[in-house]
């Protein structure tokens, strides 16, 4: 991820130079924007791999401009990552229906930071998905679309998989639906929310006889959240 350049779209001065300092510090290339007539410059100029976008804003608000980002055809595939006070659920959920690719509520650390960003690159950029990834015992392989769990092999049904690779790839997180049906089915494709029900009641029978069927949690009144946490 080192050289990769970042646009820091941020009213306060302060909070700017932080993150331009923690930011290369961390190896990356760093563009600053006060605001979004500022950040429209700085795209056109040079694109960056990852936007850190501030949810408050004078004038049109981070909100408003990830919008346009994820609308325009130039800019819908440019990594967003909201940086936001704004800590309720339902800020995050609507942050994520958006488009944005993270949400990172303020105060926060900055090797998490880091990290999410690295997540998210990892995630958004061709050929950037890592070829596995596990969590307790679980171990999913995209190269060979494999699905192991404490070595033993799991059978799933190709949508099953899908839907395993996207949970455990963005684990502890609340996802609706529609977050769901867009991140596993696609956009353009139309399928009822409840498939969705459907296919984590054939996911979860296929990871209970493994003891994995508790990691896919129903949360009342949003959606489904993958955790090793009870």
């Amino acid at each position: 991820m080192q050289n990769k350049k970042i646009l820091v779209i941020e009213d306060e001065a302060s909070i700017r130079d932080m993150l331009r300092f923690a930011l290369e510090r961390g190896d990356f290339r760093v563009s600053v924007a006060q605001d979004v007539p500022s950040a429209r410059l700085r795209i056109a100029e040079e694109r960056p791999d990852l936007i850190l976008l501030d949810w408050m804003m004078p004038g049109v608000s981070g909100v408003e401009y990830a919008r346009e980002l994820k609308s325009a055809a130039q800019t819908k595939d440019l990594p967003v990552i909201m940086v936001t006070a704004r800590a309720e659920e339902e800020d995050k959920i609507r942050g994520l229906n958006i488009g944005c690719d993270d949400y990172v509520s303020k105060p926060f650390s900055f090797p998490e930071l880091i990290a999410r960003i690295n997540a998210v690159m990892r995630r958004t950029m061709p050929g950037g998905e890592e070829e596995r990834l596990a969590i307790g015992g679980l171990q999913v392989d995209a190269a060979s679309q494999r699905v192991t769990a404490k070595g033993e092999p799991v059978k799933l049904g190709p949508t099953e998989y899908r839907l395993l690779h996207f949970f455990i790839s963005h684990p502890e997180r609340v996802y609706t639906r529609e977050q769901v049906l867009d991140r596993v089915w696609g956009q353009s494709v139309y399928v009822e929310e409840r498939t969705v029900d459907v296919h984590i009641r054939r996911l979860r029978k296929a990871l209970e006889p493994h003891g994995y069927d508790g990691m896919i949690q129903t949360v009342r009144g949003t959606g489904y959240r993958f955790s090793e946490q009870a």
